[in-house]
């Protein structure tokens, strides 16, 4: 009997182990948020009421130097979903749809449904014309009891401001937060998440808010949290923006006529919107929490590009090449990775491969950023040189050809040129605010023509050692 047992004992442990079950991919949350600068209390802003943004980054990492590819809604976005520059998609305005410049490249959330994930979306993630250019298992606008697109709503004649993006208007309203476009988008996120779940598959939910985006709008209370008082606005030297290309201003006509108490309470506005949409993302992730999702999903959450608050002599909305338009917070909070801030290089074509990587995905070819999942274990490891960033002005002839501004960011400069127009030098170290152009003083010439190298050497030069995208 004990030779028998001893034989199936030793039957046993030669007998090939099962084969273990693979292991179980992440989920993705996805959150976007439209005009969104760093105006953030986890980035130091003194003023900004942003709990719930704040709290997922004390849980994630937080990129202190993150930039978005071209500081438009349609350009930028067209460029993080491919995972592809500016100058590859050829998109730079908001009219030009991506995939007829692409080609049938498959855009971020594609790619994850191609590889098995139940993907959804709500909200503006694509530009608003352009979200049919993308596929997923759930698309859809904010809709309200009627189905009407809330959004057409919103954008509508604000108290005698004007009307949409290009007039500074603002609102306080009387509705309830989930009676408000974002506060719509987070409830119907709430609802995909939890059918995400019941779905089977790894998941890939997208929210898309439309706050801060002009007009500023959000419920009155938000409003009250902003005594005007309180509001500072710029301060510049008294010469500033005396030395810079006459194509790195671009200010919008009619801005002049405000006011210095309207311009306080315009940006008092764009804080309410923030702290707003902070609310809804606040829901968001008391909902995943909620639904026991929290320890299988990475959360990312992102700003398109940045947002001008009257800095550099009265510049409104996005479109520079100034810091305050092309940083944008970025934060990753993944399962099990120590929380940090990394003031390495980051750039928003850099989230494809990085959410590839985190799902265990293969990447597709021809992406053209680098995945950020080292710094996620090492945040102060050896990384990029440079981030990039381009902008176009429309020519001053009709037929014309449009100037192209080029600007590469380093861990200390800002080298720009203007297509032939002028070149600017800041140094960051000593001038964060950008209000002295080096590029024309001979005492910076050297530092001049090295940043003047980073820039025409591109963005394969610039990527971490040993790292290819």
């Amino acid at each position: 009997m004990r030779w028998f047992l001893a034989a199936a004992l030793a039957a046993g442990l030669a007998a090939p182990a099962a084969a273990a079950d693979p292991p179980a991919r992440l989920n993705v949350l996805y959150i976007v948020a439209d005009d969104l600068n760093t105006r953030l209390g986890c980035y130091g802003d003194p003023l900004a009421k942003t709990p719930n943004i704040d709290k997922l980054a004390a849980a994630g990492l937080r990129f202190d130097r993150a930039y978005c590819q071209y500081p438009l809604c349609n350009p930028s976005r067209s460029s993080l979903l491919s995972g592809r520059r500016p100058d590859t998609t050829r998109v730079y305005d908001n009219g030009t749809l991506a995939r007829t410049t692409v080609g049938a490249v498959p855009f971020l959330p594609e790619w994850f449904r191609e590889k098995g994930y139940y993907t959804a979306r709500v909200g503006k993630i694509a530009h608003h014309a352009h979200e049919d250019q993308v596929t997923w298992d759930v698309s859809e606008h904010p809709r309200g009891p009627g189905g009407e697109n809330l959004m057409t709503r919103a954008y509508a004649a604000v108290e005698g401001k004007g009307i949409g993006e290009f007039s500074l208007g603002w609102r306080a309203t009387d509705t309830k937060d989930e009676e408000e476009p974002d506060g719509v988008v987070a409830t119907r996120v709430i609802e995909l998440l939890a059918e995400g779940k019941k779905s089977g598959k790894p998941f890939f939910v997208a929210a898309g808010f439309y706050r801060p985006h002009l007009p500023f709008v959000a419920p009155k209370r938000y409003f009250d949290s902003y005594p005007v008082e309180k509001i500072q606005l710029p301060a510049a030297p008294p010469n500033h923006p005396a030395g810079v290309p006459e194509l790195a201003l671009r200010y919008t006509p009619g801005d002049a006529k405000y006011s210095e108490l309207e311009r306080r309470q315009a940006v008092a506005a764009y804080l309410a919107s923030v702290s707003f949409m902070d609310a809804q993302v606040g829901r968001v992730l008391a909902a995943l929490d909620r639904l026991g999702l929290e320890e299988d999903t990475v959360v990312v959450f992102f700003g398109d590009h940045g947002f001008h608050l009257g800095e550099h002599g009265g510049l409104y909305r996005k479109t520079s090449l100034f810091e305050e338009s092309v940083r944008v917070p970025l934060i990753l909070r993944i399962p099990g990775k120590r929380p940090g801030v990394t003031r390495r290089l980051a750039e928003l074509v850099d989230l494809y491969p990085t959410l590839a990587e985190l799902a265990g995905l293969p990447q597709p070819a021809g992406l053209e950023g680098v995945s950020l999942v080292p710094l996620l274990d090492d945040p102060n490891r050896p990384w990029k040189s440079a981030a990039f960033t381009t902008v176009t002005r429309r020519p001053a002839q009709p037929g014309g050809v449009p100037a192209f501004g080029r600007s590469a960011r380093t861990e200390r400069y800002r080298y720009t040129d203007w297509d032939g127009g002028g070149v600017v030098l800041y140094d960051h170290d000593t001038d964060p605010r950008e209000h002295v152009n080096l590029a024309a003083d001979p005492r910076h010439g050297a530092t001049v023509e090295a940043q003047k190298r980073v820039l025409t050497s591109g963005w394969r030069r610039a990527l971490p050692p040993g790292r290819a995208p």
